[in-house]
């Protein structure tokens, strides 16, 4: 391309302060996705200044949407997860502030609370001016799609914001029965390895069979790693939607309600895939800076992002130069136009 391409990341992860301080309080398992040690994750999901910006100009990134590392504050205590959300947000927004020409955020949503989360997401955008927020698919035994959620997702529609969902480990139980017994890869496989994206993205499915979309037809979800498993098999789960009593066929809903990127997994035959379910005008971009920075374990190449790797991905994609730019940015800024911040009165 002639002209650089402006790249804007949309799953870039951080922990705030409030957050962790409030995974102490609550003896959170004390992982370095969570923001605990010393090591490089840990290190510079804390930072948010010149060392994260260094690693941005590293990879090619020119703006970084920042969320909390997952589970945000879904797995707090009721009572403590809508004080952390709110200061969270609020610690964001400084962030944001500090270099408006390089940072955005999600907001943290409470979702304990079906009010306090409705509350939490209409401050954010129409205050602090956030263009959306991310979730973590269940809180507590509640899936996705549980009516619980039905008041955010009603909010969300109206103010015209995406919620961009990670995933976060499967129950127990699913851990137990397919990832125990095979010794130390078994935590390995039932997060970052797959279940995260099995568990996701059925309860992406559950999401449509359940008629969330059909409630809320306008509501725009974002959705990671490649579409978390289900774009792979919609030509054959797609046999099932008249079964289901969907309104129109399965893969529509991925079309008109779904935006999908790639969460730093640098594979072309993901990306290619991905853009013929979907089309390049669904597409949007994403590194899953720390989790993909600098890690090369055996030369495997496609999860690092560092040396340039995520801006050379997208500029040798087999696409045209408006639908590059797209997938970068011009996609990502016509989501977030929908939504036209007010300020709080």
């Amino acid at each position: 391309m002639s002209d650089r391409l402006r790249i804007i990341g949309v799953e870039e992860t951080v922990v705030v302060p409030a957050v962790h301080e409030a995974y102490r309080r609550a003896g959170s398992p004390q992982t370095p996705a969570r923001g605990f040690g010393d090591g490089p994750i840990a290190r510079n999901l804390h930072d948010v200044g010149e060392r994260r910006l260094a690693h941005m100009d590293d990879q090619g990134i020119d703006v970084a949407v920042l969320s909390l590392s997952s589970p945000g504050v879904q797995d707090l205590p009721q009572a403590d997860a809508i004080a952390v959300a709110r200061e969270a947000n609020d610690q964001l927004a400084q962030i944001v502030a500090s270099r408006p020409d390089r940072f955005q955020a999600f907001a943290a949503i409470p979702t304990q609370s079906p009010a306090a989360a409705a509350a939490e997401l209409e401050r954010a955008v129409n205050k602090l001016g956030f263009p959306g927020a991310m979730l973590y698919g269940r809180t507590g035994d509640k899936p996705a799609d549980h009516p619980h959620n039905d008041e955010l997702y009603a909010t969300a529609e109206r103010l015209g914001v995406p919620l961009h969902f990670h995933p976060q480990m499967p129950v127990q139980p699913v851990i137990d029965a397919y990832y125990s017994d095979i010794g130390q890869i078994g935590p390995w496989l039932a997060g970052a390895g797959i279940g995260w994206y099995y568990d996701l993205g059925i309860q992406y499915l559950r999401m449509i069979f359940s008629g969330v979309f059909d409630r809320f037809p306008d509501l725009q979800v974002i959705a990671g790693h490649w579409g978390e498993i289900v774009l792979f098999y919609l030509d054959h789960t797609g046999f099932f939607a008249e079964a289901g009593g969907l309104q129109r066929p399965l893969a529509d809903y991925f079309r008109q309600n779904f935006w999908v990127a790639g969460s730093g997994t640098n594979s072309h035959r993901y990306l290619r895939w991905t853009a013929e379910v979907v089309g390049t005008d669904r597409m949007l971009y994403s590194t899953d800076y720390p989790f993909t920075y600098g890690f090369r374990p055996g030369g495997f190449p496609y999860v690092d992002t560092s040396n340039g790797a995520a801006r050379s991905f997208l500029t040798q994609a087999p696409f045209t130069d408006q639908q590059k730019a797209d997938i970068a940015h011009r996609n990502w800024e016509r989501l977030t136009t929908r939504a036209i911040p007010h300020p709080a009165r």
